[in-house]
């Protein structure tokens, strides 16, 4: 039984590197960029993080670099897509241009760390904003709220909602909150991963049943490789609202964020952002909803 289980592990690992080779050689999303007006000599409060980074001139912003439609690394090595449109937004406000963002690559497992330490300034990363999570980080926003799905190979039709899943193998990300839910109020036993792409090939042969995480970003991987992959439903089971992650107390950038957040939905950036990247999948644009103003 252990050599079974090492070997099994080992597949896992090699097909997950294999993926992750082919990724890279390929790069690519069917998001566009788009080029946000710079702010010319904005004015901020001379102690604040927004006046710093103003100076700077520069910012440092964390994102996914596998995931289609929200953060994923085009050919020319820069991430593109939903979150990192949002972040370019943001940065522009600060009068800094987008080839003065040092993009960082975030996984679900080292985002708050990343902001404690400050390798970054700002996270905008499918981060689901909870309540454990704004115990050591705070969150502008929310920005979009997506909700739980699973996604199945093509010829799948056992698998329709999550009660589906109790006892089977289901990969998703570590630290992840799509990850405890189907453990925690499912069942399933996890076959965790570092990254969602590294559940694609696991998926594909058959060694876990399904993958689980935000039905956006499930909806960016069947997009790419619809003869492969599909929703096991188009009902999500859980509300995951995303939020900018910022370093813990930093109460004036948090509140001057949500300000712009609400200025981008009514100049309409906010939508121009959305059809440039996940909307040429998901073509309903989204409200902003309801900024948490804690």
């Amino acid at each position: 039984m252990k050599a079974f289980l090492t070997r099994r592990k080992t597949l896992l690992v090699a097909a997950s590197a294999a993926l992750a080779l082919s990724l890279s050689a390929c790069g690519g999303s069917s998001s566009t960029t788009t080029n946000p007006p710079v702010a010319e000599k904005p004015s901020f409060a001379a102690d604040s993080t927004m006046a710093k980074l103003s100076n700077a001139g520069k910012i440092t912003i964390g994102t996914k670099f596998d995931q289609p439609l929200f953060g994923q690394k085009g050919l020319d090595g820069k991430p593109v897509g939903f979150d990192v449109e949002i972040g370019k937004l943001i940065a522009a406000k600060l009068g800094i241009p987008a080839d003065k963002i040092e993009w960082v690559e975030t996984v679900s497992a080292n985002r708050e760390e990343f902001l404690k330490q400050g390798k970054v300034d700002m996270i905008v990363a499918t981060y689901t904003i909870n309540d454990k999570r704004k115990t050591q980080v705070d969150f502008a926003g929310p920005y979009y709220e997506a909700g739980q799905a699973l996604m199945v190979n093509k010829d799948n039709n056992s698998i329709t909602k999550p009660e589906d899943l109790k006892g089977k193998n289901v990969c998703s990300v570590t630290g992840s909150t799509p990850a405890q839910t189907i453990v925690e109020k499912y069942g399933a036993v996890l076959v965790p991963a570092a990254t969602y792409s590294a559940c694609l090939e696991p998926l594909r042969n058959h060694q876990v049943e399904a993958v689980t995480t935000d039905n956006v970003i499930l909806a960016g991987f069947v997009s790419k490789e619809p003869d492969a992959f599909k929703l096991a439903s188009d009902q999500t089971f859980t509300k995951e609202p995303y939020g900018i992650g910022l370093k813990k107390d930093d109460k004036t950038f948090r509140m001057w964020i949500n300000d712009q957040l609400e200025a981008f939905a009514k100049d309409g950036s906010y939508k121009k952002a959305w059809d440039a990247t996940a909307g040429t999948v998901i073509k309903t644009a989204p409200e902003l909803p309801a900024i948490n103003r804690y």
